[in-house]
């Protein structure tokens, strides 16, 4: 049975914010867009929301088709809806941000290029993406202190110097080192490895893991994570 609504409804959208290290500093993957409004301008991936999938679906869908990124860690961030937010039309945003290594990019049908751009020369953005990617900095920052969400943008295998720089480079300050490496042995998520890291012009250091399974476990043993 279809039903008609006499009520005016806004147009859905998914906005992605897609956060990566790269030369040591926090990069956001942005798309020059090939389209009005704003054509030429940079923006963040995204999209309209097809009437069969969640937003979560598109997300994951905008990603691949403006940018060839198949799969990354993905969360929700926050609906913007300000009435006068795109000029086309009243539209709505449900912004996610994601976590991923840095690869190589397919530009879309609708952009004229992807680039990551570190977030400390941040161009002018179309829309409210500067607004949305504000909100997803501010989220990284506090939401990597109480859960592991860092490790999405490690190597499989990382040094724990590498470990410390990533935070460092996210909080925007460095941290202690003797502190910063003793918390995170002692939590017990870092396996270390028979391994050593390879090609640098100074002393090797040793190579380790996230622990995946036993930081569920801890977890299901009221385990804190917290730096």
């Amino acid at each position: 049975m279809s039903y008609t609504y006499r009520y005016p409804r806004p147009a859905l959208t998914v906005d992605c914010v897609v956060f990566a290290t790269y030369d040591e500093g926090l990069r956001v993957l942005l798309i020059r867009r090939g389209e009005e409004p704003f054509a030429g301008g940079w923006a963040l991936p995204g999209g309209f929301v097809r009437v069969d999938e969640t937003t979560e679906a598109a997300a994951r869908r905008e990603l691949e088709e403006e940018t060839g990124l198949k799969s990354a860690y993905l969360e929700q961030l926050y609906t913007f809806s300000r009435v006068d937010r795109d000029p086309r039309e009243r539209v709505v945003s449900v912004a996610y941000y994601a976590l991923v290594k840095p690869s190589a990019l397919a530009a879309g049908s609708d952009a004229r290029s992807a680039e990551w751009i570190d977030v400390t020369r941040l161009p002018e953005l179309a829309f409210d993406h500067d607004e949305i990617l504000e909100m997803a900095l501010a989220r990284l920052r506090g939401k990597i202190r109480y859960q592991p969400i860092g490790f999405e943008l490690l190597p499989q295998k990382f040094t724990l110097g590498q470990l410390q720089r990533l935070y460092e480079t996210i909080l925007g300050r460095e941290l202690d080192k003797r502190n910063f490496r003793r918390s995170f042995l002692r939590m017990g998520v870092l396996q270390a490895l028979d391994e050593m890291e390879a090609g640098v012009a100074h002393r090797p250091s040793q190579l380790y893991r996230f622990d995946r399974a036993e930081y569920r476990r801890l977890l299901r043993h009221g385990f804190n994570f917290e730096i």
